[in-house]
């Protein structure tokens, strides 16, 4: 096998090992926001913000309201 050869599979596989650990953090749940969207319903149901919330702080807001729309 030639240098160049070798040299290029050892970039691929870097780089597709960087895509590989990348994708669950950041592609997935940019793609599935409605799921995350509705776990996050489900675990405020019982939260009373202004029991919560620390006075001057502003409240919760959706993190996924903004994304992709």
């Amino acid at each position: 096998m030639s240098k160049n050869a070798r040299i290029a599979l050892i970039f691929g596989g870097f780089a597709t090992a960087v895509a590989a650990a990348l994708y669950p953090i950041f592609v997935y749940p940019m793609t599935h926001n409605n799921d995350y969207r509705d776990v996050q319903k489900m675990n405020r149901a019982g939260v009373n913000q202004a029991d919560v919330q620390p006075v001057g702080v502003k409240v919760w807001s959706d993190p996924y309201k903004s994304a992709g729309k």
